[in-house]
């Protein structure tokens, strides 16, 4: 079993910033790489940035040059630091991990950006 514990999220105003945390425990032998993910009502969840074990990154085009993943190997956490927050980014943002054995969601932190 892998645990998943967010933190980070919160309400912002346009503009601003804010940074994800998620830190695996357990089972953390395996991994493949870890990412953020993203949902809003009605919408299905959809793809926010993913890091692999070897650095490779993957972005959303609606996040490209704002968000940035990185990783702490060591510590088995990967974060998303936030910048340039826009009314769009308002979601519940979900940490998952990919391993060679079954993948493992997060319990997810709401990020809210309104004036």
């Amino acid at each position: 079993q892998v645990q998943l514990v967010e933190s980070g999220g919160g309400l912002v105003q346009p503009g601003g910033s804010l940074r994800l945390s998620c830190a695996a425990s357990g089972s953390v032998r395996s991994i493949t790489a870890m990412g953020w993910y993203r949902q809003t009502p009605g919408k299905q969840r959809e793809l926010v940035a993913v890091m692999s074990n070897g650095g490779s990154t993957n972005y959303a085009d609606s996040v490209k040059g704002r968000f940035t993943i990185s990783r702490d190997n060591a510590k088995n956490t990967v974060y998303l630091q936030m910048n340039s927050l826009k009314p769009e980014d308002t979601a519940v943002y979900y940490c998952k991990v990919n391993r060679l054995g079954p993948d493992y969601w997060g319990q997810g932190t709401q990020v809210t950006v309104s004036s």
